[in-house]
């Protein structure tokens, strides 16, 4: 069999459980190895040792049978290439097909997720791990957890996954009306009064800029006066009367909350803001805006980059959870427990939230997921996933061949008994 190129998800090394297990596994078949030795040497002294030798020569058989029926799921045995050996070696893209199917069959159909999803109390589980995480189980789901999400991080490809999230966020930001909530927002902000620093801060950028380009101004006042006006040097004083004039408007505005021109600011975006949630021409035109800037390079290069940071930050997390919980962050997540639990109104709408959310992602990208499972798994080379499926479930299976060997032998011991009565 010839295997394709490392990929890289490097096999890990057997457990030590796992190695044990198959030594004694061996051990037990070289054990009974011996005993049908010796013991068929000593069957003419006493008839006793035939069924010694009847219980050997059947655990043999038994353990034998097993080890063979174990080696052949991952590999050729003894590496002859007998049919129907190396099961999953050469069904590896069949396993990953099956695998994403089933994924899709009984996790990304909407009303199953749906089905699912209206038992779940999301909300209030993650208030209790923030809050009063248990001091063993949490720690140890708290570790499991972060080894999921980091191997997923890891495995799944970046460049995929990182595609479908941004695609998902763009679609999202094309399904979403901007500009009434925009309107809404304003309007809120102006209620509250919360658009007074932002006036103030154009107002001093203003000042700055007039501050910073007084030479430009007056250059341009010399430049268009005439040149009586420049010859009696009236242009400089126009200029410095234009320049004087502009920063006192600009200090009164800055003085007076009730200053005219602040009135008609606000009056203009109080319009502004009515115009945004009610008239079709500007909300024509802001959505105009936002598909203009979706289909930016510069958007698709920040929403990259923004990406990356997520996904850095979370494997940074996954990796150290404990470190994590203890700083800062730790303390934002333990707060956001607290007002989780105390507010059940809030609680509700996130569980409707992620419900609608999970079932949404199931409906629009549950074939989109089903490929990046079953083309992940192809991308696998054949040592990889053998290696870490014989990792995950060699030691029950090295049980097998231990049963196996003590059942052969049994049934061997059985039937010796049942020939020498009849």
């Amino acid at each position: 069999m010839t295997f394709a190129p490392r990929s890289p998800l490097a096999t890990q090394a057997p457990p030590p459980g796992l190695v044990r297990m198959r030594r004694l596994a061996t051990g037990l078949l070289i054990l009974m190895a011996a005993v049908f030795l010796a013991s068929r040497q000593l069957v003419p002294l006493h008839p006793g040792w035939g069924y010694i030798r009847a219980f050997a020569e059947a655990a043999m058989v038994g353990a034998l049978a097993d080890w063979f029926a174990v080696t052949a799921l991952f590999r050729h045995p003894l590496g002859l290439p007998i049919p129907h050996t190396a099961i999953v070696a050469r069904n590896k893209d069949r396993i990953g097909d099956q695998l994403a199917q089933f994924l899709r069959d009984n996790f990304l159909i909407p009303h199953v997720v749906a089905r699912r999803m209206r038992r779940l109390d999301v909300a209030e589980a993650v208030a209790r791990w923030l809050t009063d995480p248990p001091e063993s189980a949490g720690g140890r789901f708290r570790q499991g957890a972060s080894a999921l999400v980091a191997g997923m991080l890891d495995g799944l490809d970046p460049a995929r996954l990182g595609g479908m999230v941004k695609a998902a966020v763009a679609g999202r930001l094309r399904d979403t009306q901007v500009s009434p909530l925009a309107g809404q927002l304003l309007k809120a902000a102006m209620a509250e009064g919360r658009h007074g620093p932002l006036l103030d801060a154009a107002i001093r950028w203003g000042a700055n800029a007039l501050s910073g380009n007084d030479t430009l101004i007056r250059q341009m006042v010399h430049d268009r006066a005439g040149a009586i006006l420049r010859w009696t040097g009236l242009d400089e004083t126009l200029a410095d009367k234009l320049i004087g004039g502009l920063e006192k408007l600009l200090a009164d505005m800055a003085d007076d909350p009730q200053h005219p021109m602040r009135v008609k600011a606000e009056e203009g975006l109080d319009r502004l803001a009515w115009d945004l949630q009610y008239n079709a021409a500007t909300q024509a035109r802001v959505e105009s805006l936002k598909e203009e800037l979706l289909a930016n390079q510069a958007m698709a290069r920040w929403l990259d980059g923004l990406w990356e940071q997520a996904r850095g930050a979370l494997l940074n997390v996954a990796r150290d959870p404990e470190r994590a919980m203890a700083g800062k962050l730790g303390e934002v997540l333990r707060q956001l427990g607290a007002t989780l639990r105390q507010n059940r109104a809030l609680a509700a709408r996130i569980n409707r939230f992620v419900r609608r959310t999970v079932v949404g992602i199931a409906s629009d990208y549950g074939d989109g997921i089903v490929r990046l499972v079953s083309e992940t798994v192809r991308s696998w080379d054949v040592r990889t996933i053998t290696g870490r499926l014989e990792n995950a479930v060699g030691r029950d299976l090295q049980y097998i061949r231990i049963n196996g060997t003590i059942v052969g032998g049994l049934v061997g011991l059985c039937l010796h008994l049942v020939d020498g009565l009849l």
